[in-house]
């Protein structure tokens, strides 16, 4: 996982701002134009155009455009890389608190 630890940096400084959260929740619903998602925010477009970029950039979200209207779509695979990260955390977890429950409960370890 090491690998992926620029890239999981970036996807959770981008996560890490309660709008762009947001945005990433409504596009789990489908697609959206730029101005559709904007409408939600009590922000200027320019503004709300930064959060749109910094999702962009970190591969949390893609943008097509068509004539005037850009549409934002979801990408799926880098939530998939939080996704794998933190199925990692939990493993570790876990296996910690097996081996304490396990010295905590076990008489024979307790007498080492």
């Amino acid at each position: 996982m090491a690998q992926y630890s620029a890239q999981l940096d970036g996807v959770f400084v981008a996560l890490a701002d309660p709008t762009r959260r947001a945005v990433v929740r409504r596009l789990g619903h489908g697609p959206a134009s730029v101005g559709d998602l904007a409408r939600e925010f009590p922000m200027t477009l320019p503004s709300f155009m930064k959060h749109v970029r910094t999702l962009e950039s970190n591969g949390l979200i893609r943008t097509l455009k068509s004539g005037r209207v850009r549409t934002c779509v979801l990408n799926r695979e880098r939530l998939a890389l939080v996704d794998d990260w933190l199925a990692e955390q939990r493993r570790i977890w876990e296996e910690r608190t097996d081996r304490l429950e396990q010295f905590v409960t076990d008489p024979e370890e307790n007498n080492r």
